[in-house]
């Protein structure tokens, strides 16, 4: 794979899961990386692990974003490919769920995607550059107890799709992908949630998320980070505006 090699490729949420192993792939098919994401511990240690940078910072905050990217740019130039990845997630009962999770929910999962794509487009608008927004299987249908995050994946979606028309001239493509469980920390702390709420083991909440899905499985970041690579691929300049689901057949 040489389509990737010098690229610069900034990924926020880098430390675990899927921002992780997008920036092993891409490190491993000769890409520059930076990593952004809360704890500079995780980050740092993606970076050395991948030769790439990393730069800690909230998404949630504006002027940490920004100097992130700016300190990004500085250090490996202009972006080529950006990976939109930071979440987090919640799930309770709509009427005992609190403004403040729907503000950090939406905060988090939405608009910090909106400050992130205004801080990186202006590098993207050319033939063979990329933006992919990491949303949801939640983003395409809904979900009891969990408004504030269905909400803000439905949004992510909306936003990919809206850029993607908006850009489509200057030769970018912009892209979100919708896996459904997937074998992550952010799994991890919903099976906790889980196993606190009902007194199940946190196995028995890890193999009830599987179960969810219609493979009777967790999907694995190396399965998303496929999905990403082929998105980022120059053979895929005509994939725009796709949500490029990644859940073994949950959502047909």
């Amino acid at each position: 794979m040489t389509w990737a090699t010098g690229k610069h490729a900034l990924i926020t949420g880098g430390g675990t899961g899927i921002g992780a192993g997008a920036a092993r792939a891409l490190a491993k098919a000769g890409a520059k990386v930076s990593l952004l994401g809360r704890r500079g511990d995780l980050i740092e240690a993606v970076a050395q692990e991948t030769g790439g940078r990393a730069f800690a910072c909230d998404v949630t905050d504006p002027e940490a974003q920004t100097a992130a990217f700016a300190a990004a740019r500085d250090a490996h130039g202009p972006f080529d490919f950006v990976l939109l990845n930071a979440g987090i997630g919640d799930s309770r009962p709509f009427l005992r769920t609190r403004r403040e999770a729907w503000d950090a929910i939406i905060g988090t999962n939405l608009t910090a995607l909106f400050d992130g794509a205004q801080l990186a487009l202006p590098d993207l608008q050319a033939p063979g550059k990329r933006l992919v927004i990491v949303a949801s299987v939640a983003g395409l249908k809904g979900a009891a107890m969990a408004a504030p995050y269905v909400a803000s994946k439905h949004g992510a979606i909306g936003l990919a799709k809206s850029l993607a028309l908006e850009f489509a001239r200057t030769g970018l493509t912009v892209n979100a992908i919708c896996p459904s469980f997937v074998d992550t920390p952010m799994v991890d702390d919903s099976a906790a949630r889980i196993s606190k709420a009902t007194g199940k083991s946190i196995d028995e909440a890890r193999a009830w998320l599987a179960r969810t899905n219609a493979n009777g499985r967790l999907i694995t970041v190396d399965e998303v980070t496929h999905a990403i690579m082929q998105l980022l691929d120059p053979a895929a300049s005509g994939v725009n505006g796709a949500c490029v689901t990644i859940d073994g057949g949950t959502s047909a």
